[in-house]
């Protein structure tokens, strides 16, 4: 299922974040304006293209000014949803999860982790970062209890995933960040967005193949 639900294409709301993090870095240096063909040579995008992606929202440049770097960064923010803490649960306490939960940019990016549940008997009660990793037959009750959670994080086997996604739906949830090798289904009121890490070792492979030609 497409992320976007809007007139904008799913491409061009996957450029924004790269443009947000290169703002982030000018800002950082003390940069106070960046021209659109400034912004390409960084990003690798072209001007054009940059100007188009912005003017979906609005555009936010002056011609021959260019733009703003804090006022463009806030704007995307905004657009992003960065000002936003989405309290987070991680299903999955395995290798993959513990990386994933201990990860520090989450918070920066707008996502909390409160809990974290699996259905080993190996993992349930240690700890894992500042959690205590929950029995995952716990998952709804913690849900009703914590309305507040709106989204989750799958660090399961492809076995059982599509299970535990439907359970998340009707528990509520409003976006998955799905690492199993799995295409869940869920109904469009829910932004499920699919982790490859096999997809994107293959695509590298590709390129290497290619330049060794």
């Amino acid at each position: 299922m497409a992320m976007n639900k809007g007139k904008v294409s799913e491409t061009v709301i996957r450029r924004l974040p790269k443009y947000h993090r290169y703002l982030s870095e000018l800002q950082e240096k003390g940069e106070d304006r960046i021209s659109s063909q400034e912004l390409s040579d960084l990003t690798g995008f072209t001007a054009s293209q940059i100007r188009q992606d912005l003017n979906n929202f609005g555009g936010f440049g002056q011609q021959g000014y260019g733009y703003k770097v804090a006022v463009l960064k806030k704007e995307l923010e905004n657009i992003l949803g960065i000002p936003k803490i989405y309290k987070t649960i991680l299903i999955g306490a395995g290798r993959l999860g513990t990386v994933v939960c201990n990860y520090k940019g989450f918070l920066d990016s707008g996502f909390e982790i409160v809990a974290m549940f699996d259905k080993s008997d190996k993992v349930i009660g240690k700890s894992v970062g500042n959690h205590v990793v929950r029995p995952v037959d716990e998952l709804e009750a913690f849900m009703k209890e914590h309305g507040e959670v709106e989204v989750a994080i799958l660090t399961v086997p492809k076995e059982g995933a599509q299970a535990i996604a439907d359970r998340l739906v009707n528990a509520g949830i409003r976006g998955i960040w799905n690492f199993a090798p799995e295409d869940l289904e869920a109904p469009d009121s829910v932004v499920v967005e699919n982790i490859r890490l096999t997809d994107s070792l293959l695509t590298l492979s590709y390129y290497l193949t290619e330049n060794n030609r």
